[in-house]
């Protein structure tokens, strides 16, 4: 059976990587999510996707020169679906404390190896805490990233996001003895999704919105979807 994850939350139904897109999510009985962190000047772990501020909040900057309370006030509705309230940026622990996912795919951005390090020991530090050890996959396209989670964070399972397969990417997942594989929908052929569970790993397709494409990968196997309308997904699909 074909899992579903609420990609940001539900990015096509509420603003991404907000409190109130991780909530739709689990809304529509869909208890599993994807979502992306950078760390704040004070070494907070934040809930958004791009490394800058301009494009969910219309501010200058970057996330990294901004403390946590600061980014906590700011709006990050722009650019998505409608929504009356503010959003503002949340912090990992706040997503922690308030949504009750059964598991976390947890994606971090290409780092320097010193911002590598201080995120994954962050995410353990905060893991540990909420008691979400189990319940969470650190996965990264960037192998600075990969390096540090095996060096110094090795007992949290690891995942690759891989979009191109210029670099074959069964071959990385197994150099950094990665449990999952969030592969692009493009990359999908079933017999690349066979190969990749004989090696062990959870084949998670990202970001899949036709109920067509859905379907389809289904019936390829693959172990989960990611998408940005988890109602349309559990529509199509049930609730994996």
């Amino acid at each position: 059976m074909t899992s579903i994850y609420g990609h940001r939350g539900a990015k096509g139904e509420a603003p991404e990587n907000t409190l109130v897109g991780f909530q739709r999510c689990l809304e529509h009985g869909v208890r599993r999510c994807e979502l992306d962190l950078h760390l704040s000047r004070d070494g907070e772990l934040m809930v958004i996707h791009d490394p800058t501020l301009k494009r969910t909040t219309g501010r200058r900057g970057k996330v990294v020169e901004h403390d946590a309370e600061e980014l906590t006030r700011y709006d990050a509705r722009s650019g998505g679906p409608g929504w009356k309230q503010p959003c503002p940026i949340p912090r990992l622990s706040e997503l922690f404390e308030k949504c009750d996912f059964e598991h976390w795919q947890l994606e971090v951005k290409s780092a320097s190896r010193v911002r590598a390090a201080r995120t994954v020991l962050a995410i353990k530090a905060l893991a540990e805490r909420h008691q979400l050890l189990d319940r969470i996959t650190v996965t990264s396209s960037s192998r600075e990233v990969l390096r540090a989670l095996m060096r110094l964070t090795p007992e949290i399972p690891r995942g690759l996001v891989a979009e191109y397969t210029w670099l074959d990417p069964l071959k990385v997942a197994r150099q950094y003895d990665c449990r999952l594989l969030a592969l692009k929908w493009t990359l999908c052929t079933p017999e690349r999704i066979a190969k990749a569970q004989a090696q062990g790993l959870h084949v998670s397709v990202w970001t899949v919105n036709e109920p067509a494409l859905m379907r389809r990968l289904a019936d390829f196997g693959v172990d989960s979807l990611i998408t940005d309308f988890p109602g349309l997904a559990v529509e199509t699909l049930g609730k994996g």
